[in-house]
């Protein structure tokens, strides 16, 4: 053990600090001598530090019984303590049960008194109430009295500043008039009656100019006071009619409107005890006097002369006047505010909206057939009608299957008769109908009328239109054995498919919402089917029609530019001839063709049209075709890797063989022995 260089061990308790025997030990080692380490192993004396520890052992011994016997002298003092407590706590409680005993006697006899003092002012008031009443009706009878003699003395008559005062009396005495009988009391009774309205009068002058001078405090002094007057209706009307002056200032009403209204809707609840009933009054007034005479000036000035104006000035007054009454929905109007709202909007629109719809589909009709009928002047055509039923279809499928000239073909110079601009125009006449439908078609009627709208579309732009270009189309495309035809079909076809894809964009955009959730939706969606499977039959003969004119002309070119010589020259020679004059031509038309009908389809129609026409074959057939005449003009030494081709490497030997059998110098450049 390794002595500390610390002090002397000193008891614990004596320092304050707990007890540790380690430290302690420590201490003790290197305060005896030869008990530590100093001097050397040869200066430790065991003996010595074993009588040290045996002496501190009883030392703490000692210490130990002297703090025993404390700690029991305090524990005895702690228990006497705790037994005075007890005591003390003990006699609390009694004095606090006698207290709270004292405390409920207290309180019966304050409830016994109250009752009492209760009891005593129901008898004073049973006293006094009577004797009021009769002082009350002393006054009454009183002024009655000066009714009776035809002159009023009362300073309460006289003095102009106690008109409130003289405004109660006077609408008492009124109610005790009625009673009287008319016979005998008639002239007092008329008195009264005049007193009264002169009041009446008098107080609704105060408030008009309380009102002017901007005074809310007496403007609600009076009409308090002419609220148990008849003629409260009429102060309202007052203000009413005061609020509106120097109101509209503006070029739109209808912000002055709501601007009015949001004025007055902070001001009325401090005047008046009815605010909600006063304000719905002020919205009525402005709704029946100044709105709906601002929109009937707008409207009947245009309605007979000027439709378009007419039904745009309808759409944006009612537009204006929802947002206004959507505005003034935040007000407090009343249970039902939605309700009067709308009562008063169709109060104001109700002529106008019972025919809206057959002003909308006339115009329409008028419009779309204006917009038609000025293209069409603008091309210098005259519409032709097109021919329907038996005959007409049945030449139509004669000439579908044997392209026979039944009739003559229409030249159209090149011209579609369809127009993007065109239209544009019915798309947005027909948008802003459709829009217009929206705002001011009764929910009920909303999907019958878009319908209406719809077929007006169909009519305009599918069947006046496009169908009607479609069947100038076809009339135009010439019979399959004309030369020289100029092919316009695949023109309709690309403006055609335009034109629909823009059609029906609108019929999603526009007409789906307003009959999503009607019978009329299968109605629209039926009929839109009827008119594209129409059109496509169409499309399809037209393009039939116009790939048998493609053939025809491409036969009459062959005809006409192929020779019989044209495989063996004059010359034996001259082997530098690759093609014939007949196949660039046809060539030519052909990638022609075959542009034009990329350019007016799209998507596989594309691809359809072409393998209807035969083009990937007949291109693989050109190739090889071509390779295999390339056998007749190559040199002898290419022969060989001409015949090993991308085009040729499939075909037979004896095929190749044969053709270059034709050549001129077969025997002499001994060519046969490539085959052997």
């Amino acid at each position: 053990m390794r002595a500390s260089k610390r002090g002397a061990p000193r008891p614990p308790f004596m320092l304050g600090e707990p007890f540790v025997a380690d430290e302690y030990i420590e201490r003790l080692v290197w305060r005896t001598p030869g008990g530590g380490s100093r001097g050397g192993p040869e200066a430790f004396d065991p003996k010595r530090l074993l009588e040290e520890f045996i002496n501190h052992i009883q030392e703490l011994q000692i210490m130990d019984e002297r703090i025993q016997r404390k700690v029991e002298k305090l524990e005895q003092q702690c228990q006497k303590e705790a037994k005075e407590f007890a005591r003390k706590v003990q006699e609390l409680q009694k004095s606090n049960q006698v207290a709270f005993q004292h405390f409920q006697e207290l309180d019966e006899h304050i409830s016994y008194v109250a009752t009492k003092v209760c009891h005593l002012g129901d008898q004073l008031e049973g006293v006094n109430t009577p004797r009021q009443r009769a002082v009350e009706a002393q006054k009454l009878m009183k002024y009655f009295n000066e009714f009776l003699d035809g002159e009023l003395k009362s300073d309460v008559f006289t003095n102009s500043e106690k008109i409130k005062e003289a405004a109660d009396i006077i609408q008492k005495l009124h109610l005790i008039a009625q009673e009287l009988p008319f016979d005998r009391f008639s002239e007092v009774k008329s008195k009264i009656a005049s007193k009264y309205h002169d009041l009446e009068c008098q107080l609704i002058q105060e408030f008009t100019s309380a009102q002017r001078r901007g005074e809310i405090s007496r403007m609600r002094e009076v009409a308090a006071v002419l609220l148990h007057f008849k003629g409260y209706s009429h102060c309202v009307d007052v203000y009413i009619k005061q609020c509106q002056e120097g109101a509209y200032m503006r070029n739109d009403i209808f912000e002055d409107a709501a601007i009015l209204c949001q004025r007055v809707n902070k001001q009325v609840g401090d005047i008046f005890s009815n605010p909600e009933t006063v304000l719905a009054k002020l919205i009525q007034n402005v709704f029946e006097i100044k709105l709906q005479g601002f929109v009937k000036d707008q409207l009947e000035e245009c309605r007979k002369s000027d439709a378009e104006q007419y039904l745009k000035n309808l759409y944006d007054l009612y537009t204006r006047t929802t947002n206004l009454s959507s505005k003034l929905m935040e007000f407090n109007l009343g249970t039902d505010k939605q309700t009067f709202l709308s009562k008063l909007i169709k109060s104001i629109f109700i002529s106008y909206l019972e025919n809206y719809i057959e002003v909308e589909t006339g115009y329409l009709k008028s419009r779309s057939a204006m917009i038609l009928q000025r293209y069409y002047d603008s091309k210098n055509h005259q519409k032709r009608s097109i021919g329907t039923g038996g005959i007409q279809d049945l030449k139509e499928r004669i000439r579908q299957r044997t392209n026979l000239p039944l009739g003559p073909s229409i030249d159209t110079h090149g011209e579609t008769f369809l127009s993007q601009e065109v239209v544009v125009n019915l798309l947005q006449e027909t948008k802003q109908a459709f829009e217009r439908c929206h705002r001011l078609s009764d929910p009920s009627d909303l999907p019958r009328n878009a319908f209406r709208i719809f077929t007006i579309l169909v009519e305009f732009l599918c069947i006046e239109h496009i169908d009607y270009a479609l069947e100038t189309g076809l009339a135009g495309i010439p019979s399959s054995d004309s030369r020289n035809a100029n092919l316009y079909f695949l023109d309709v076809v690309q403006q055609a498919n335009t034109i629909f894809h823009l059609f029906d964009k609108q019929f999603n955009d526009h007409l789906m919402p307003l009959i999503s959730s009607s019978p009329k939706l299968s109605e629209c969606l039926q009929k839109k089917k009827e008119i594209i499977e129409q059109m496509e039959m169409k499309l399809d003969t037209g393009i039939d029609r116009t790939l048998n004119c493609m053939i025809g002309q491409m036969k009459h070119i062959l005809a006409a530019e192929q020779k019989k010589t044209d495989f063996k020259p004059e010359d034996e020679n001259n082997v530098l001839i690759q093609y014939t004059n007949a196949c660039v031509k046809v060539c030519a038309y052909v990638r022609k063709q075959v542009e034009k009908i990329k350019n007016s389809m799209d998507g596989k129609n594309v691809d359809t049209v072409l393998m209807e026409l035969g083009i990937p074959m007949v291109l693989h057939l050109f190739d090889t075709l071509h390779a295999l005449c390339n056998l007749l003009v190559v040199a002898p030494d290419n022969l060989k890797q001409v015949c090993s081709g991308e085009q040729l490497a499939n075909l037979d030997k004896n095929i190749l063989h044969s053709f270059v059998q034709l050549r001129a110098d077969y025997r002499s450049a001994r060519l046969a022995r490539h085959f052997s």
